[in-house]
């Protein structure tokens, strides 16, 4: 076992979540090793106590408290990657230079680990996105783990740095598309519920909601963050169905799932904000609409656009919508080309 340390965060690591910082230190130590000792207070960020998914900066110092030695018996992990996750996760590429690779994440897949997120995730699976570089890609920003679509890793720490200032600064559009129960009233609009965490955790926090506050409230919940969603409704089915294009201006936990809950019409599948099957949510139903309709989440990071991080060109990416989803347009007999990609560009 090593004696507690204070190490400082250098330039060269620059800004990341604490979690990642540790791993990248101390490979040996686990997530979940690295997340009790947050919660323990073991782990302290210039003397304060911090959280796993905190952000560290260049000149931060960090308590680490004693670790055991990198050669101490640990949980058995896989060494690799196996060929079938190779496959599929190099399947899900759909651009890479030097720099940058972009990824049509699939549904169910985690971005990171974490609680109750298992082993298997994307950030476990960069060493089979090397291509021929020394270095894992990096993760700069995240989807929930039923979320498909758009995922940006950066092939270097330089590239991690100016993308996560870009993301971190909103000089990305994001758009995404969603099947919620219900139409809208207004078809387009905004919603600007600021968001914060319900109180009470489920095992190990994952059971976790955001809640809508009304931003007329705020002052009485300190808690709770600005957060504003633009939505345009692109298609419908009569009054029970409507295929949404929605765009994240800020970008909080579970928004645009806790966004469209709010506004009555809960986005299919989700069962932490959608409710029951037969559960009349404003003008929409619940989350189940039942029948033929797959059970999965069906939110999709649709388009990103971004500045590339060395080339300065502004760069859009677009996903093809995953299987699930594909099989719900079908049987409504919808087109991903009958709708524009970006509807907001007029409005902007």
């Amino acid at each position: 076992m090593s004696g507690v340390k204070l190490l400082t965060v250098s330039v060269d690591e620059g800004e990341q979540r604490l979690d990642r910082w540790f791993k990248r230190r101390f490979p040996h130590v686990t997530q979940g090793a690295v997340e009790k000792m947050c919660r323990t207070g073991q782990v302290r960020v210039d003397g304060a106590r911090a959280k796993a998914a905190d952000r560290v900066a260049p000149g931060m110092v960090i308590r680490v408290p004693p670790l055991p030695d990198s050669d101490a018996p640990s949980r058995p992990r896989p060494d690799g990657v196996s060929a079938a996750d190779a496959k599929m996760i190099q399947n899900a590429v759909l651009f890479k230079d030097e720099h940058i690779i972009v990824l049509n994440k699939p549904s169910g897949l985690p971005s990171q680990g974490g609680s109750g997120q298992g082993d298997r995730h994307v950030d476990g699976l960069t060493e089979a996105l090397k291509f021929g570089y020394k270095d894992r890609p990096k993760l700069v920003h995240r989807l929930d783990k039923d979320t498909s679509g758009v995922l940006v890793l950066a092939r270097t720490d330089r590239v991690a740095r100016a993308l996560s200032e870009a993301f971190r600064h909103r000089n990305t559009r994001k758009i995404y598309w969603a099947l919620v129960a219900g139409v809208p009233q207004p078809k387009q609009g905004s919603i600007k519920y600021a968001l914060m965490k319900a109180p009470g955790h489920g095992r190990g926090g994952e059971g976790e909601k955001m809640v809508g506050i009304h931003p007329a409230k705020m002052a009485d919940y300190p808690d709770a963050k600005r957060a504003h969603t633009d939505y345009f409704t692109l298609w419908f089915l009569g009054s029970r169905l409507a295929w949404m294009a929605l765009e994240p201006v800020t970008g909080r936990t579970h928004q645009l799932r806790a966004h469209m809950a709010e506004l009555g019409h809960p986005i299919l599948g989700d069962g932490k904000y959608g409710g029951s099957n037969a559960e009349n949510m404003g003008d929409g139903w619940g989350a189940g609409i039942g029948g033929e309709l797959s059970r999965k989440l069906h939110l999709h990071a649709r388009r990103l656009m971004v500045e590339h991080p060395i080339t300065k060109e502004m760069m859009t990416f677009t996903a093809p919508l995953p299987e699930h989803m594909q099989r719900t347009w079908k049987l409504l007999d919808w087109k991903e080309g009958d709708v524009p990609e970006d509807p907001f560009e007029t409005i902007r």
